[in-house]
């Protein structure tokens, strides 16, 4: 009540961008208090821990990638009650990402539109931040290659493939898992270029032999229906290291919102918030029913903004479901709330553990 009532409405007075680096610093700065606030926030249900990758998760819900891009808040963040938190997309070099303006609010969505381009403070200031830090939760870090402007020199196939690497091999010692990013909506060599299978299995070769002591998850491109799922499933077949996958933003706008169109047609970027669901739903049960479910598992994402949402994604086969734009809408009480209705809904269905839902609805 006190978010939606005072606190909402004072930070959608600001620039969107202004209020998201106004929480992060706030983030960092509470970081003393994450124990209180863990200590507030806590589900101590069994039913909802669950094994993932060899990683024990207190709970399936995770804050999402783009929220902490340059991990300074994940303490106060992990504070909140989630059970996983993922930052990034973290590249090589330091970026200041796309030009402003690059988010924007739809709020008769629920949504926002995100044209960030991967603004992060590169591996070596976030390795050195992460050195000095410790979570009670599963930490992922999302990797991607350097955005370095519209002017840049476009880089070659190598060089792309070069800086998944080396970032990985900088990052992997500070992670629980990692996830390579291999279609950010935001970029333009980002978004297609592992749409080539050929550069895909270059990439996963590279990588294999930076030998990952942890697990990798590969986020990929909604787009392409189920040849193009059926395409990295093939691609990661031979890689024992990857251990699931997860599906990005589309950058295109999707049908459906209730937004009036001359409102977001020249804005760029991909819409995240509950009009993302329905495409994000789609690929999860669709990878579900084809991917070898004793080697991979599925993190699920789009539009969770309740209890429902999430319960509906990990009955499509996700087994881990992250958030981020709920944040924005209903405030850091959301993920308690979240946390405490998927609880209520195994009750209600006599489900003795989240994991034995999984994919239930996926036939």
């Amino acid at each position: 009540m006190i978010y939606s009532t005072l606190i909402r409405p004072l930070a959608f007075r600001l620039d969107p961008e202004t209020a998201h680096h106004l929480a992060i610093a706030a983030g960092a700065r509470l970081g003393w208090a994450a124990r209180a606030m863990r200590s507030a926030t806590r589900i101590d249900d069994d039913r909802l821990a669950t094994d993932v990758a060899g990683l024990h998760f207190p709970t399936p819900i995770g804050l999402a990638a783009g929220f902490d891009k340059s991990g300074s808040a994940i303490q106060a963040l992990a504070g909140l009650g989630f059970g996983s938190i993922e930052i990034g997309s973290i590249s090589v070099d330091p970026s200041q990402g796309n030009p402003k303006p690059r988010l924007w609010r739809l709020p008769d969505d629920q949504s926002i539109v995100v044209h960030y381009g991967l603004p992060n403070d590169g591996v070596a200031a976030i390795a050195e931040r992460l050195a000095r830090t410790h979570l009670r939760v599963p930490l992922g870090i999302n990797l991607v290659v350097t955005n370095r402007g519209a002017g840049a020199a476009p880089l070659t196939a190598d060089q792309i493939i070069g800086e998944y690497a080396a970032a990985a091999r900088a990052m992997a010692p500070h992670a629980n898992y990692l996830m390579l990013n291999l279609s950010c909506p935001n970029t333009v060599d980002g978004r297609d270029f592992f749409a080539d299978s050929g550069h895909l299995g270059a990439c996963l070769t590279a990588l294999g032999e930076t030998r990952p002591q942890v697990p990798v998850f590969l986020k990929v491109s909604p787009l392409g229906g189920v040849e193009a799922i059926e395409r990295v499933l093939m691609a990661a077949d031979t890689h024992d290291f990857v251990s699931g996958f997860m599906f990005n933003l589309p950058p295109v706008k999707p049908e459906g919102m209730r937004t009036p169109e001359q409102i977001w047609r020249k804005v760029p970027g991909a819409v995240s918030g509950p009009p993302a669901a329905a495409l994000a739903d789609f690929c999860i049960r669709e990878t579900f029913r084809r991917m070898d479910r004793k080697r991979h598992v599925l993190i699920g994402a789009g539009g969770v903004s309740t209890a429902e949402d999430a319960y509906a994604k990990i009955r499509l086969g996700a087994s881990l479901v992250q958030l981020l734009t709920a944040l924005i809408y209903q405030g850091p009480g959301v993920v308690r709330a979240i946390t405490l209705g998927l609880a209520q809904l195994l009750t209600r269905d006599g489900v003795k553990h989240v994991r034995d839902v999984v994919g239930v609805d996926a036939a």
